[in-house]
Formats: C-alpha cells, sequence, structure tokens
C-alpha cells in the first residue's frame, strides 16, 4: 500500500513536471500573422512560404530569315550612327561674332534698300562709260602685246648671232641666273604643325531635333 502510493506520487510529480515544460514550450512559441511558425529555442523551427510552382514557357521557333533581317537591320542602323559621328565630328564651333543680332535679323525688311530704277539719261550714260573703258583696256592690252612681241625677236635674234659667233658665249647667256632676282628665306615664323595633333574646336553643344 505503502509502495502503491509512492509510485502515485510520483507518477504526479513527473505529470506535472511536463505540464511545465509544455507551457514553458507553448509560451515560447509564437505565431505570426504571416502563418509562420517560429521559436526562439535553439531548435529553430520556422516554416516558409508556400511557392506554387508554374510551367516553363514553351519557347517558339523563330525562322532563321527573320532573325537575319533583325541583325541586318541593326547593323544598318549602327553603320548610321557611326557614320552621323563621323560627319559631324570635325564641325567648326560657330562663332558668333560672325552672326547677326537677332534685333537686325528681325528689321532685315526695314533696312534692306529697294533699288531705284535708272532714267534714260542715266542708262545712256553708264553705256558710253562701259564702251569707253572697254576700248581703252583693248587698245593697252593690243600696246603691251606688241612690245612683248618686240622684246621677244630682238631677243631671239641676238641668241642667233651670239651663237653664230661663239657656243660657249651662247651657252653662258641662256643659263640661269640665280642672282638676278635677289630673294631670302628666314625660315618659318610659326610653329609647324605638330603631325597626327586634332585640335580642340571648342564647347560645341548639338541642339539638333531629330526625331528617329
Amino acid at each position: 500500500m505503502a509502495l502503491s502510493l509512492g509510485l502515485s506520487t510520483v507518477q504526479r510529480l513527473a505529470a506535472n513536471v511536463l505540464d511545465m515544460s509544455l507551457s514553458r514550450s507553448l509560451c515560447a512559441l509564437t505565431i505570426s500573422t504571416r502563418k509562420d511558425i517560429s521559436t526562439s529555442s535553439a531548435a529553430a523551427i520556422a516554416v516558409s512560404h508556400p511557392l506554387c510552382a508554374e510551367p516553363l514557357k514553351k519557347k517558339k521557333r523563330i525562322d532563321p530569315a527573320v532573325v537575319r533581317a533583325r541583325e541586318e537591320r541593326r547593323r544598318r542602323k549602327l553603320e548610321k550612327a557611326i557614320r552621323r559621328l563621323e560627319k559631324s565630328s570635325r564641325q567648326l564651333k560657330p562663332l558668333a561674332e560672325m552672326e547677326l543680332p537677332r534685333e537686325v535679323r528681325a528689321e532685315l525688311s526695314e533696312r534692306r534698300r529697294p533699288a531705284r530704277p535708272l532714267t534714260t539719261e542715266e542708262a545712256n550714260e553708264r553705256f558710253d562709260l562701259m564702251k569707253e573703258w572697254t576700248r581703252h583696256r583693248r587698245e593697252q592690252h593690243v600696246a603691251d602685246v606688241a612690245v612683248l612681241r618686240r622684246i621677244q625677236e630682238s631677243r631671239a635674234k641676238a641668241l642667233r648671232e651670239l651663237r653664230a659667233e661663239s657656243f660657249q658665249l651662247y651657252c653662258a647667256a641662256i643659263e640661269e641666273d640665280p642672282d638676278l632676282v635677289p630673294w631670302a628665306h628666314s625660315g618659318p615664323t610659326l610653329t609647324p604643325p605638330i603631325d597626327g595633333y586634332d585640335a580642340p574646336d571648342g564647347d560645341y553643344v548639338d541642339t539638333t531635333r531629330r526625331w528617329e
């Protein structure tokens, strides 16, 4: 009777200890609103979200001709962009002082003077002056040509006579004389250009609008 009493007491004590340990474990167990179960114990129990698998999309077969056409179109577009860059690479910076001010461009119609029609007397006078100037220039040209012809004929006659007298004197006469026209050269006064040097043309901002 005493032994049975002692066993029942031990069983109750063990049951109480088990209940207390389960209570502490349940207290440590936390359940979040996202339905994730986690605990701070060493076991680190956690349940992740259920992931729904999706079947892979079937790859579409593309015609090789379509692929080649796309590559050719992309290549032509790149070549066109390269040509555009090469064309605008050496554009000079615009000079503001060479451009008309905006105010002047707006007043061009007011600043332009209409040509006044000439009267009959003024037109005849200009025509007579033009004829007289043309006649004077022709006479001057004919006189210059005659002088040059006489000089050439005299020189040719003198060279013929000199060759008949002495061939050595003739050769000395037709030689070039480097001291006939004095000419002096002191060398370049500016720094010679550097081979392969790409000179900058200033700050240039291209604001051209393009629609592609």
